[in-house]
């Protein structure tokens, strides 16, 4: 099973950008996802961006991983 958690770019030094997770910047490797710019959001899974998803993607998987949460 894969877990990969939205994060919006905010800074690219390739191979390497931060993302904020929600207030919380942590910085990824980027180079598995072709032209990455700033204000785009990735699913990252153990520090490694996989793939980029549009805002509301990020968005809804952000509201799903709060109730995950919540219900531990």
């Amino acid at each position: 099973m894969c877990l990969a958690f939205p994060g919006r770019v905010e800074k690219i030094e390739y191979p390497y950008a931060v993302a904020n997770f929600g207030g919380t910047k942590r910085k990824v490797r980027i180079d598995l996802v072709d032209e990455l710019k700033v204000g785009e959001y990735v699913l990252v899974h153990v520090g490694f961006a996989i793939q980029k998803v549009n805002e509301d993607e990020a968005r809804q998987m952000e509201e799903i991983w709060k109730e995950l949460i919540k219900s531990l």
